[in-house]
């Protein structure tokens, strides 16, 4: 799945080639907004929140009362609610990519495209997007509103991060990092670094991690020095290889210890840890 750095980068993309502009023309290729057609409608922002996508749109004057297709019961663009979001979730294997009006686009199977929005200056492809859905603005806390602090958003709060991690008191720390409810942006990779990094088994109860403060506040610092970048590294390192302390890794020799780095499930993820630089789980 996605980092939370990799869909900000994502959400940047889309608001170099969109902002500010007036589509011309929309093709939705999903069942539930089949008929949606976004023409005349202006794109005010693209952002991220942990790891979902949210394209803002203003509807034109003439715009239907509600967009065909449209998935949440809101209010009339008439009546003036012209706000409306364009929110997806690319989860293991979506991507929005951006193209050049013209440009051939790079050879992919075609029923992978769930959407295609087009401006005078570029044209945007979404594809094999998840949770595609348009709904007012205003309710964007129905589909973002249970994530916890976003890691690089303006809301980031490590005290708040902190207490929803400790109300799971017996969850593991490899699992409760990856619940978005807890902190919004840490997927596999960054889990698996940061744990090295601190010292901890991913195994651990967070009742027994010593410092849930510096956890979060590492796993923030990491993603945030990826942001802006497609490669991403917790070693310091852009080399290909070198990126990575554990994840990844399986069998070779720690960085650190040169003990071989292992691999397991640990719920429904592969977790990757040293045995000697994090203490083995009970």
């Amino acid at each position: 799945m996605p980092e939370g750095d990799t869909v900000w980068n994502t959400a940047r993309v889309l608001q170099r080639a969109l902002a500010g502009a007036r589509l011309t023309g929309s093709d939705f290729r999903v069942p539930q907004l089949a008929a949606a057609d976004l023409t005349g409608w202006s794109v005010r922002e693209s952002t991220s929140r942990g790891k979902h996508l949210l394209l803002r749109l203003s509807a034109p004057p003439d715009a239907a009362l509600r967009p065909p297709g449209a998935t949440a019961a809101g209010p009339d663009v008439a009546g003036g609610g012209r706000d409306w979001t364009l929110h997806s979730h690319l989860r293991m294997d979506g991507a929005w990519r951006a193209y050049a009006p013209g440009e051939r686009w790079p050879a992919r199977p075609a029923h992978l495209i769930r959407v295609v929005l087009r401006s005078p200056g570029a044209v945007a492809v979404g594809y094999h997007l998840h949770e595609l859905a348009l709904i007012p603005t205003a309710q964007e806390t129905s589909l973002v509103g249970h994530l916890g602090p976003d890691l690089l958003g303006p809301d980031w709060d490590p005290d708040e991060a902190v207490r929803r991690l400790a109300g799971h008191p017996d969850e593991t720390i490899g699992e409760a990092l990856l619940d978005q409810r807890n902190l919004a942006g840490v997927g596999n990779l960054y889990k698996c670094e940061v744990l090295f990094l601190r010292g901890v088994s991913p195994w651990t109860p967070v009742r027994a991690v010593p410092d849930l403060s510096g956890t979060v506040t590492l796993a923030q610092r990491l993603l945030a020095a990826n942001r802006g970048r497609w490669t991403q590294s917790t070693t310091g390192s852009l080399h290909r290889g070198q990126t990575s302390y554990v994840y990844g890794r399986r069998a070779q020799p720690c960085r650190r210890c040169g003990t071989a780095i292992r691999k397991e499930e640990l719920g429904e993820r592969v977790t990757y840890w040293c045995p000697t630089c994090q203490p083995e789980r009970p």
